[in-house]
């Protein structure tokens, strides 16, 4: 059952499957960052507060909570390809009808509905990769998927540049454009060999158990779930606001924010490789750890600074710490839990992380009012040595793991 991991080479069907899931992985970026660059055009359209504008992302988040723990354990009995279509779809779908709001709270709803299958499509993709790839890469494998945001995240600002044209309805339009992606995985994919002797054996039940079996087992869930809120809450906290922020208090053009999320995310690119690189190398928890750090120090350091060359350049390491990290959420995931409860696992705990963090625009948003957003994000760098603490204290390492 476990060969498949031991496989020295590359089947064509894995590249193809981490081809999928980084380009699914690529629309939920896309998705997430049309917002953020949106979010002036809708508060202004709408009369939105910042707090009520932060609360819009709030609530897609919390969508990708629900999506999460429901679609991930559906993927555990029916098939990892099959729901990972579904979630695509979905957020595909409402992403479009979002484009023909009329109404704040229309726009709420179906942002809510899109994070449904934002949520699910996360985990099922990685779950895909680190099944089919061999264990002294699984890492490498799973940061290409990540890298999919990032790309999400370049072309989410193309869309940007065109918004005096199209607006705010024709970004989330091209942002329905994933849909394609459901057609083609459907023929291209198949379940991977693990998966299917689990299927065999009748042990594909709908079960969160796994995740709570003993109290070893519960203690590295918690760990988890502290350690992917805190990822989040960096990530959204900071690419949601600083494109509002750079234009209020820096007074940046809409050319100039485009060429600082760029640079920035080219940071995140290199950063996520890197992090791949070193967890298969070095083992996960000292890559983890030593990134952690250095990204409490550099984020409070960043915030202190308002020259424009320097946010410009050191987004760049911003971006290569902060975001970096998500090179090993797949293969770190997927390495704690048995087969039957993988996509559960990687859903249930990577969502609870994005939905506890789904309170970061909100709490920056509000903080903003009382001082400034660069002020409010500087708050962000402490949540960076809680994660530190759960890699220390309760996440073991699983370098070299065979997946059963």
């Amino acid at each position: 059952m476990t060969q498949h991991n031991h496989a020295p080479t590359i089947e064509k069907g894995d590249r193809k499957t981490l081809l999928a899931s980084t380009l699914g992985y690529a629309m939920d970026g896309l998705d997430i960052m049309i917002l953020a660059f949106a979010l002036i055009l809708i508060k202004a359209e709408f009369g939105l507060t910042d707090a009520q504008g932060g609360m819009i992302q709030t609530i897609t988040l919390i969508g990708t909570v629900i999506g999460g723990i429901f679609f991930g354990m559906l993927a555990d009995k029916y098939g990892r390809v099959r729901v990972f279509n579904w979630t695509i779809l979905l957020f595909s779908l409402f992403t479009g009808l979002a484009a023909i709001s009329t109404s704040a709270e229309m726009f709420t709803l179906f942002r809510f509905i899109a994070g449904l299958g934002l949520g699910g499509e996360f985990g099922i993709g990685m779950t895909l990769v680190a099944e089919t790839w061999p264990a002294k890469k699984r890492s490498r494998a799973t940061a290409v998927v990540a890298i999919g945001f990032q790309i999400g995240i370049v072309l989410a600002a193309l869309v940007s540049l065109l918004s005096p044209y199209i607006g705010w309805h024709g970004m989330f339009l091209i942002g329905a454009l994933p849909a394609l992606l459901v057609w083609w995985t459907r023929r291209n994919l198949k379940e991977p060999d693990i998966w299917l002797q689990v299927k065999k054996e009748n042990r594909n039940k709908i079960s969160i158990k796994p995740l709570f079996k003993d109290s070893r087992t519960t203690l590295t869930t918690i760990g988890l779930i502290i350690a992917t809120s805190v990822q989040n809450f960096g990530f959204h906290g900071i690419m949601i606001w600083m494109p509002t922020m750079l234009a209020k208090e820096h007074h940046f053009t809409l050319s100039g924010t485009f060429y600082w999320t760029v640079i920035t995310t080219i940071g995140m690119i290199i950063g996520t490789l890197t992090f791949g690189a070193s967890s298969d190398r070095f083992g996960r928890r000292p890559t983890y750890i030593f990134f952690l750090v250095v990204s409490a120090a550099f984020v409070w350091i960043y915030f202190q600074q308002s020259n424009y060359y320097i946010l410009m350049f050191l987004g760049a390491i911003l971006g290569f710490f902060v975001n970096g990290m998500m090179g090993g959420y797949g293969a770190l995931l997927s390495e704690h839990y048995p087969t039957e409860a993988r996509s559960s696992a990687q859903n249930i705990i990577f969502n609870l992380g994005r939905g506890i963090a789904g309170f970061a625009p909100l709490i920056i948003g509000a903080l903003a009012m009382q001082y400034n957003i660069s002020t409010a994000l500087g708050f962000i760098s402490g949540v960076y040595l809680l994660s530190a603490l759960a890699f220390i204290f309760l996440i073991p390492e699983t370098k070299g793991k065979i997946l059963d």
